[in-house]
């Protein structure tokens, strides 16, 4: 319980945090231990993944193109995303104090939140692109050029980095006097405001209004391209027309899903009254599970990326191992 607004006052000027608690997972040592193993091995396999993606796409002439140019940038999205997270989940399983810094602990919050909404701007793009190609494609060599490819993915970045400024700033403003420990394995806007000394309703509401005005309005805007796109998609006489360019979008689609669904569980739905178990597995799921689905779905459901591009860097690896 948060002491009262006088005596919380009082406290946070003589004794202001200076340090949180990650709870993250207690359990005993030998649990803690297999924990470490089994996320250091998705960690090194997402890494691995979204590597080879990118190589993939940088050592192929045949796949620079808008789509895989936005992919290359997804993947390397995904590996700064969960590295956000899991190294410093990976200390605090051998660490005994679990602890991160007040400045620490704000900017994991501001980088890991300014890379999921990264990823949201980019799922778009990705959405418009294929819109493009399959609903217009007479008018898609003109409008989806390298060139303004690369523009709008730099415009994913900068306003995926703009755009949590705003609540970092408001949280980091309100006092914090005491407890310290955060039921989760990273900062979460949550249990950080729950941790204030005083009431901030304002700072929740726009906190609140914030995350549901990004998540709904770009995933409207993804759900609105793919209904259009599947809508052309059954025009197409041929069923083997039907199948490519659904097997365009199903990676696509796949991803969305899976990263959609568990954002609106954690954001959206009433979580507050859920257990923090619940919350931290939610998290976990689209933190550090994801960014290890998204090399698979796209690598084994992309025909082209599995046939060329990746053959081709397993082959000038296992060239160079027998050189």
């Amino acid at each position: 319980m948060c002491p009262s607004p006088t005596l919380a006052s009082e406290n946070n000027h003589s004794d202001p945090v200076s340090e949180f608690i990650l709870l993250g997972f207690p359990c005993t040592w030998e649990v803690q231990i297999l924990l470490f193993s089994i996320f250091f091995v998705i960690y090194v396999l997402t890494l691995m993944g979204n590597l080879c993606i990118i190589c993939a796409v940088w050592w192929n002439d045949h796949l620079h193109t808008p789509m895989y140019i936005l992919l290359a940038n997804f993947s390397f999205l995904e590996i700064w995303y969960v590295t956000s997270t899991v190294p410093n989940m990976l200390a605090n399983f051998l660490s005994e104090t679990n602890s991160i810094s007040f400045y620490g602990c704000f900017i994991q919050f501001y980088f890991f939140f300014s890379m999921g909404t990264t990823e949201t701007f980019f799922l778009s793009a990705m959405a418009f692109d294929r819109y493009l190609a399959i609903c217009r494609p007479l008018h898609y060599p003109a409008v989806m050029t390298v060139q303004r490819c690369i523009r709008i993915g730099a415009g994913c970045w900068v306003c995926g980095f703009s755009c949590f400024l705003l609540p970092v700033y408001l949280i980091s403003q309100l006092p914090f006097c005491g407890p310290n420990t955060i039921d989760h394995f990273l900062c979460d806007p949550g249990p950080l405001m729950n941790l204030s000394c005083v009431a901030a309703p304002a700072t929740e509401i726009i906190c609140a209004i914030f995350n549901s005005v990004l998540i709904f309005s770009t995933f409207l805007f993804i759900t609105s391209s793919y209904t259009l796109v599947i809508r052309a998609v059954l025009r197409v006489p041929s069923a083997e027309g039907r199948h490519k360019a659904f097997s365009t979008c199903g990676s696509h689609l796949a991803v969305v899903s899976l990263f959609y669904g568990s954002i609106m569980v954690m954001y959206v739905s009433p979580t507050a009254g859920n257990p923090a178990g619940i919350q931290k597995i939610v998290t976990l799921f689209y933190s550090v599970m994801t960014p290890l689905f998204n090399p698979l779905i796209y690598s084994l459901r992309n025909k082209e990326m599995k046939q060329t591009a990746l053959r081709k860097i397993f082959g000038t690896a296992h060239g160079i191992h027998k050189m």
